[in-house]
């Protein structure tokens, strides 16, 4: 079956709720990133905003669940709509439950890795983004498996760079507390690039179902 006929018409309230989903997660990337850089006193006022668009998420998860209770007729397998709007979301909790604990935990040194775990989440929503685009109009499938390609391959970086500052935290950390925040944090955040896979994932489901 045409994967372009099965989205019409009643896909597009559907699609414009993963295209707004998406959009947020680009945006609560850019502002963790520019929480990461921010000086300790300005980090409250920025986390805020990440929460802000956190609940905008929630919007737009319980939108999604909306649309799938109400419409006996949905674009692709109803348990794959489920499974993408609850991955996205997820995305999106584990940015702001990280953001929220720098915050808490009062941490003072951002140090590289973070940096790094932040930039590796942000080019993985960037591919989220772009696989949710290609996938509405199926302008080209392809783009879509290779975002879902990039997006793993990124969460295998992600996990290396993880283990390697674990095993620098225990061997290098004298003061157990600070081992402690940052162990916590540092899993949090390596956990928001795990549930960009999920996303991979259930994109990929719909794809290879449909394709």
């Amino acid at each position: 079956m045409n994967l372009l006929k099965m989205f019409a018409p009643k896909s597009g309230k559907f699609f414009d709720a993963f295209s707004k989903a998406t959009t947020n997660l680009v945006a609560m990337s850019e502002k963790f990133k520019e929480l990461l850089e921010a000086e300790e006193q300005s980090r409250d006022a920025i986390v805020r905003e990440i929460h802000d668009l956190e609940h905008v998420g929630d919007q737009i998860t319980h939108e999604l669940f909306t649309e799938l209770s109400e419409n006996f007729i949905t674009p692709f397998d109803r348990e794959d709509i489920h499974y993408l709007s609850t991955s996205l979301d997820d995305v999106a909790d584990y940015i702001n439950g990280t953001a929220s604990r720098i915050s808490l935990y009062q941490l003072k040194d951002i140090d590289q890795v973070m940096h790094g775990l932040s930039s590796v989440l942000h080019r993985q929503i960037l591919e989220i983004h772009s696989a949710i685009q290609n996938l509405q109009h199926m302008k080209n499938a392809q783009r879509v498996r290779e975002a879902i390609i990039r997006i793993n391959d990124l969460e295998n970086e992600a996990d290396n760079i993880f283990d390697l500052a674990i095993a620098r935290l225990f061997s290098e950390e004298t003061n157990a507390i600070e081992m402690i925040k940052k162990k916590e944090i540092l899993s949090v955040l390596e956990t928001a690039t795990d549930k960009c896979e999920d996303v991979a994932n259930a994109i990929e489901s719909i794809l290879v179902k449909n394709s």
